[in-house]
């Protein structure tokens, strides 16, 4: 029984959202949502039954894959699916078109679980397009409203070009191992790297890259995904929360193939670490909370590719998990938000001497906590790749913040601090147990980085220490630079205006506004 319910899960879940689809569509709006609630049930169940199978022994199949990082996926997409499918009901309740709405919604996710557990190339291509065409068909849900128009065409263009990328690179890769199967793929690089074999792949793992963060919204060609805020709620919820990981697992999945071109990993931690950080900035100066929260998106999106660019394989691996269920939680109790907001004070504008004692409290926290689970210094045998170092570090600037914002009020400081320790516990418990579900399935970080990467960690933790100083010690808002400034950020630099222009946005907008008037 074990070994039937391993490689035979994926399929069975999959059969079960195209069947509902295929039922749902024209079904009254109960029935289509019944239906498809039903298919998310029946992928969590076999996600679980699965997972409790590789647990026990059973491996992987041929078209389909079960291993480590696909049991995750299977159950996150799963879980994640039900959720939708469960608020979409009342949410949509009275719309004419909940049936073909649920139908798409149905197709999606079960596109994204072929995706997350292929087990060939060929395979994986197909999931890989169709989840991006059968979610184009739910951004278009509301396909009067010239925003939803404007951001499906972006998103179809960029998609494409990304399609184009990934199936070039998986050519390339299969006819280099002589196999479309996915385990052969990874066994032929590993064996490859261990003999120093690493030539002839730089092209696949390059185009692997720029697919990736086509995908996953990369800067400057994310301005699609700050525009989905059209769709209805429970899109945006699976679109943030699950389809937008596709680039990034996708690079964890050919970690094996990455790791032997050093320059498509550099890229990724170079794309990736500057998009965290412009969306980082741009979320601060956002009034919209829909708005702010996509930035979220792309900022999270750019620090998950930066942690597959230095390496850190099991920790991306760990984003994606936690990033898919805050965000799934956040865009579907968003409408709590501003009551939030208008009841939460302003934080306090801390002084030179508080942000010192802050960084020092966050990085002792940090480091007394990092030394039960075996931290120690570079230059020690036992020490941590100096990717996980790195990632610490941006860590700690994120606790500063928290400490330095807390005020000087003892009482206050001393939970914040409790929570800043209590949040590098789980870092460090979660990143150990990661790496152990991880071992076999992905590289390690390099203990022995080249110039170059350890330039590019440099280069990353100095940033984010820049980002973090700014936050705290901000220009007063009557400044000129500080007006100059948030403008800048406001308009996300305004790179979303120049992609605008390429696929001709004002004109499809009048097109749309009209049509929806006549």
């Amino acid at each position: 029984m074990i070994e039937l319910v391993g490689p035979f899960a994926p399929p069975a879940a999959i059969a079960a959202f195209i069947a509902a689809g295929v039922y749902s569509r024209g079904r009254a709006g109960n029935l289509a949502g019944r239906a498809a609630e039903a298919a998310a049930w029946t992928a969590l169940a076999l996600a679980l039954s699965a997972a409790g199978a590789l647990a026990l022994g059973a491996g992987a199949g041929g078209l389909f894959r079960v291993d480590a990082l696909s049991a995750l996926m299977f159950a996150l997409v799963s879980f994640i699916g039900l959720v939708v499918t469960r608020y979409s009901g009342p949410y949509l309740d009275g719309d004419p078109r909940q049936g073909v709405f649920f139908s798409r919604l149905c197709l999606t996710l079960g596109s994204v679980l072929g995706l997350a557990t292929a087990g060939d190339v060929i395979v994986l291509l197909a999931a890989w397009i169709a989840t991006s065409l059968s979610l184009h068909g739910l951004l278009l849900f509301r396909s009067e409203r010239p925003g939803a128009a404007v951001a499906a065409r972006k998103k179809f263009i960029i998609a494409r070009i990304g399609d184009v990328c990934l199936g070039a690179a998986l050519f390339l890769v299969a006819a280099r191992f002589g196999s479309t199967n996915i385990g052969a793929i990874l066994a032929g690089a590993e064996a490859a790297r261990a003999a120093g074999e690493v030539g002839g792949l730089g092209p696949a793992a390059i185009l692997i890259a720029v697919a990736a963060a086509l995908k996953s919204a990369q800067f400057p060609t994310h301005g699609w995904l700050i525009e989905v805020m059209e769709t209805p709620t429970p899109v945006s919820a699976l679109l943030h929360a699950g389809v937008i990981n596709a680039g990034g697992f996708v690079v964890i999945r050919f970690a094996d193939v990455m790791t032997l071109d050093p320059s498509a990993l550099m890229f990724l931690a170079l794309i990736g670490g500057f998009t965290a950080l412009f969306g980082s900035i741009v979320m601060l100066s956002q009034t919209s909370v829909k708005v702010a929260l996509a930035y979220s998106t792309v900022a999270q999106m750019g620090f998950m590719l930066l942690q597959c660019g230095l390496g850190a394989f099991s920790a991306a691996t760990l984003h994606i998990i936690a990033h898919s269920l805050y965000k799934a939680h956040a865009f579907l109790s968003s409408g709590r938000a501003v009551q939030l907001v208008k009841a939460r004070k302003a934080p306090s504008r801390p002084s030179l001497a508080q942000a010192g004692v802050s960084l020092a409290a966050a990085g002792a926290v940090y480091l007394a906590i990092g030394a039960v689970f075996g931290l120690t210094f570079p230059g020690v045998a036992a020490a941590k790749a100096p990717a996980i170092i790195t990632l610490g570090a941006i860590f700690v600037m994120g606790a500063t913040i928290l400490i330095a914002e807390g005020g000087s009020d003892a009482s206050i400081l001393r939970r914040v601090v409790g929570v800043a320790a209590a949040s590098s516990f789980a870092y460090f418990a979660l990143q150990t147990l990661f790496a152990a579900l991880m071992a076999g399935v992905a590289p390690e970080p390099r203990l022995a980085p080249g110039i170059a990467e350890v330039a590019v960690m440099a280069l990353a933790g100095l940033s984010f220490a820049g980002v973090a100083f700014a936050q705290l010690f901000r220009p007063a808002e009557s400044s000129g630079l500080f007006r100059a400034g948030y403008a800048l950020a406001a308009n996300g630099l305004y790179a979303n205006a120049l992609m605008d222009r390429l696929v001709g946005a004002g004109r499809l907008r009048r097109a749309t506004a009209s049509n929806a008037t006549v």
